[in-house]
């Protein structure tokens, strides 16, 4: 199951004209290896790096990746989790070892202990060989585990001694073998509200937790949506053996208003299906054939009502609050827009400094006021 990724490649727009690719900012692309051969997965099989949102990943990225600490990636499907997780081995010092991806959803309960952590022969009923487990294949490099959340509790205390003791007992042995691996788990939950609910051990959660790299959905970076758009056509372009084919106008303000609840998944079919129907080498909107689905998302506890603008449930919010006389309201206020856009731009303060429209200097002093930050950082 070992995979390694391809080298980064940057590509121009599919209908790119010598003169217009002086303008156009080539964002960074990733893509999985062998694509083609993942056409019916519901993973993304591409990741770019336009938006402001995705840029300021990308630097956490390269600043976390180089270190051995357990990263958790959180985000909706078809978002490039996968993606995330083998940049961030590409750029540690295990990148040129094995990098093992491994659904932790896709095997029965009774199975994936023995996937995880190997098995010899006679530990069960059909086990007539001894087996390696994926912990002992990704050794000295990267482990990377989708959908942690589905994890059977026992199989969660066992997991969390393999990452506690750096070794594995493979079933029906007694005795353990020593690894080294980096573990990069991802979930398209909220592990805090499988811990709360009892369906996820907290200190398996703190364990992984050391790094959090939360993905946006594509509504969320809306700047990636053209070009991945454009790496789309060109792959199937090439596939199909068309010719060069653009985007017109309304091509690319329809695809830019979509919500994409399928996100770059549902993005990558409604560009193949476009292809194969467009007849003149130029995408129009009438080839885009875009889902009617309306995903409603239950907001947990507390949150705004469905349909609400953000400026209304801040106004909500804040109702509440005044509802409650606070003498230091308006600072505490303050802080939690600062300490709030701080996360969202993943920690970077000259971004979250940019999307509040105040100096660093003003962001920087409150925050090590709020004690998010040290004064040495």
């Amino acid at each position: 199951m070992t995979a390694y990724t391809r080298p980064l490649a940057v590509l121009p727009p599919a209908d790119a004209s010598p003169a217009s690719d002086e303008d156009w900012d080539a964002p960074t692309l990733l893509t999985l290896p062998n694509p083609r051969k993942l056409t019916t997965s519901i993973r993304a099989t591409a990741q770019v790096f336009q938006d402001p949102r995705s840029a300021a990943l990308l630097d956490r990225i390269r600043m976390v990746a180089p270190s051995d600490a357990n990263v958790l990636i959180i985000g909706e499907t078809g978002t490039g989790k996968e993606l995330i997780a083998r940049h961030v081995h590409d750029l540690s010092r295990r990148s040129g070892k094995p990098f093992v991806a491994v659904n932790c959803g896709a095997f029965s309960e009774s199975l994936v202990e023995s996937e995880l952590f190997g098995h010899e022969k006679g530990a069960f009923t059909g086990a007539f060989s001894a087996k390696t487990g994926w912990f002992e294949a990704a050794n000295g490099g990267t482990l990377f585990l989708d959908e942690i959340g589905d994890l059977p509790l026992s199989i969660q205390v066992k997991l969390l001694r393999v990452l506690q003791e750096r070794e594995v007992v493979r079933l029906g042995s007694r005795k353990s073998v020593p690894i080294d691996v980096r573990v990069v788990a991802a979930t398209n939950v909220r592990l805090q509200d499988a811990v709360a609910a009892g369906n996820f051990r907290e200190d398996l959660f703190y364990r992984l937790h050391v790094v959090h790299l939360a993905l946006p959905t594509l509504r969320e970076r809306p700047g990636d949506i053209l070009p991945l758009a454009r790496h789309f056509i060109e792959e199937y372009r090439q596939r199909l053996g068309y010719g060069p084919v653009g985007l017109d106008a309304s091509a690319e303000h329809k695809l830019s208003e979509h919500a994409w609840p399928g996100n770059i998944r549902e993005l990558e079919n409604v560009i193949h299906h476009a292809l194969l129907i467009c007849q003149h080498g130029m995408l129009g909107a009438e080839h885009l054939h875009l889902s009617s689905l309306n995903i409603q998302r239950r907001p947990p506890e507390g949150e705004a009502r469905p349909g609400a603008t953000p400026q209304q449930a801040l106004e909500t919010v804040l109702r509440d609050l005044f509802n409650e006389p606070n003498e230091q309201l308006f600072e505490q206020i303050e802080d939690t827009v600062m300490r709030t856009a701080f996360e969202f731009c993943h920690r970077n303060q000259v971004q979250a400094a940019k999307l509040l429209g105040i100096s660093r200097n003003v962001l920087r002093s409150r925050l090590i006021k709020s004690r998010e930050i040290t004064a040495l950082k």
